[in-house]
């Protein structure tokens, strides 16, 4: 083999390298995405779930609560709501960590919560209850949107 196959056969190697890092890249991207769209239907089913529990079995309703949780800590620990089972009811296992915001070792996964009072547009929770989440992430998705708009 002489120098200049060697070098020939380097370049196209150095070529097909920089092909498939892009395609990589995009594909980490791509599975992040759809851990993320996953872990925010997760969320707001359990919150729906929350919210028909809470409209269905609280015979008694106070006039300056929602129906929704204060917290998405309620979700994971359960809520009794009175009705025919003592029983607490548990709507999610763990909170789901935002893929594209993932908390330091040790620390509660951070979402942005909305209340049910809140402007739809406002990123300020008013902490009454959490009626909707949205990723805490100002970067940009694959088709465009931003992540916090999802």
């Amino acid at each position: 083999m002489t120098i200049i196959e060697l070098v020939m056969t380097v370049a196209i190697l150095g070529i097909l390298a920089s092909l498939v890092v892009p395609f990589t890249q995009m594909t980490v991207k791509r599975t992040r995405e759809l851990e993320l769209r996953r872990d925010l239907r997760e969320i707001r089913t359990a919150l729906d779930a929350y919210k028909k529990d809470y409209d269905d079995l609280v015979k008694i309703k106070s006039l300056n609560k929602s129906g929704y949780p204060e917290s998405l800590d309620k979700l994971v620990e359960g809520e009794d709501f009175g009705g025919a089972s003592p029983l607490k009811k548990k709507y999610l296992r763990r909170i789901p960590v935002d893929p594209f915001n993932r908390p330091a070792a040790g620390e509660k996964p951070q979402w942005g919560l909305r209340s049910y009072t809140d402007d739809p547009e406002s990123t300020n929770w008013g902490g009454e209850d959490v009626f909707d989440v949205y990723s805490l992430s100002e970067d940009t998705a694959i088709d465009g949107t931003k992540y916090k708009d999802w």
